[in-house]
């Protein structure tokens, strides 16, 4: 049975009045302090966040406990030095981001300018074994169309800058201004991978292969497919049932390799525009059939979704939990309703973060 990792990105906040706080520095110091939690939490690009990593895990029930006990850990730590974390993929209330100290962060600062200084969001990372680099490139290709369908679950950033976006995932707008971000065309063997990434690199554009900031990669790390598509999810269970999915996409698109299937040969600029809308809507709305390409109910997507990875969730035991989650994810809605709903009952966004701190932590 595949591992399954994930690394979520927290928002670090002041707890009364909802701005983030650049305070990362003295979490991780706190947290180098303990040696039960060296290693799960690091430095991220700017001082207003916290990044932790589970380890990998084959059972997604204890995947969700220990999402959630790190999510209360990143709480404790923050606590102890006055602030408070929230899984919020941008910042409801203004904010200046500040810039770790870090010779690497400072050259992303000197080369992308106004974009690095603007790119505080907060996204989700989840990691699935394969077992080689050509399985890996396999899954990558074959995955593709379905991305925007779990970047639309996901969706968790409706504001920006103290104002809503009218996007369900505005993190996602926000981080495609990277150079190297977002869909990509067909590989068809690891060669032409790690060939493309050599390119890419060699055109000092971007400084290393870390930076193929691609929806779904082959870790530079680990022997996994890491899918970089999605928000940081609000609630602990929707970033479980993310991952489930995730897992699901991986072992069913490798199957498919394996018995001559080729991947759907849709271009990049089709997938930007399922990825967009995916942003737009979230899952509540119409989203782009992975298919054809057309326009369809979300529910009918999602369903479709479930449908195409049912063989390998039933494999894991995980085929009815999922179904019941998806129908409490479309009962509670996305992290941008939920948040749009707080808005609207409080009249304020402080109370709107605040209240997300609560949501974080379950």
């Amino acid at each position: 049975m595949r591992t399954v990792g994930v690394e979520e990105e927290l928002l670090l906040v002041d707890p009364d009045s909802g701005e983030p706080k650049a305070m990362s520095a003295a979490v991780l110091a706190h947290a180098e302090a303990d040696a039960a939690d060296q290693g799960v939490f690091e430095k991220e690009l700017y001082g207003q966040m916290l990044e932790f990593a589970t380890h990998p895990q084959t059972d997604m029930t204890e995947l969700g406990a220990e999402i959630v006990r790190c999510r209360k850990e990143a709480a404790r730590l923050a606590g102890e030095i006055g602030c408070a974390v929230a899984a919020l993929a941008t910042s409801p209330l203004p904010v200046s981001p500040t810039i770790s100290v870090n010779r690497r962060y400072q050259w992303l600062a000197e080369q992308y300018g106004i974009a690095t200084r603007e790119q505080l969001v907060c996204g989700c990372h989840v990691h699935v074994s394969v077992e080689s680099d050509e399985e890996g490139t396999a899954v990558v290709d074959r995955i593709r169309p379905w991305l925007p369908v779990l970047l639309a679950i996901s969706a968790n950033s409706p504001f920006w800058q103290g104002k809503d976006t009218g996007y369900h995932s505005y993190r996602s707008r926000v981080w495609d201004r990277w150079p190297s971000a977002g869909p990509t065309e067909l590989f068809g063997s690891a060669e032409r991978y790690h060939r493309r990434v050599a390119d890419m690199v060699a055109t000092g554009v971007i400084l290393d292969e870390k930076m193929a900031y691609f929806d779904a990669r082959l870790s530079e790390r680990y022997p996994t497919v890491e899918i970089r598509v999605a928000d940081v999810c609000l609630h602990a269970e929707t970033a479980q049932l993310l991952a489930t999915l995730v897992r699901g996409l991986v072992e069913t698109a490798a199957r498919e390799w394996r018995a001559g299937i080729e991947p759907a040969d849709h271009s990049v600029s089709l997938l930007r525009l399922a990825a967009w809308q995916a942003a737009r809507t979230g899952p509540a709305a119409r989203l782009l059939d992975p298919l054809t390409m057309r326009p369809e109910p979300a529910d009918v997507v999602v369903r479709a979704l479930l449908d195409h990875i049912a063989d390998a969730l039933e494999d894991t035991g995980d085929l009815e939990r999922t179904r019941e989650a998806l129908a409490d994810l479309r009962r509670r809605g996305d992290g941008a309703r939920v948040q749009r709903e707080l808005l609207e009952r409080t009249g304020s966004l402080r109370d709107v973060v605040t209240a997300c701190v609560r949501h974080t932590q379950g």
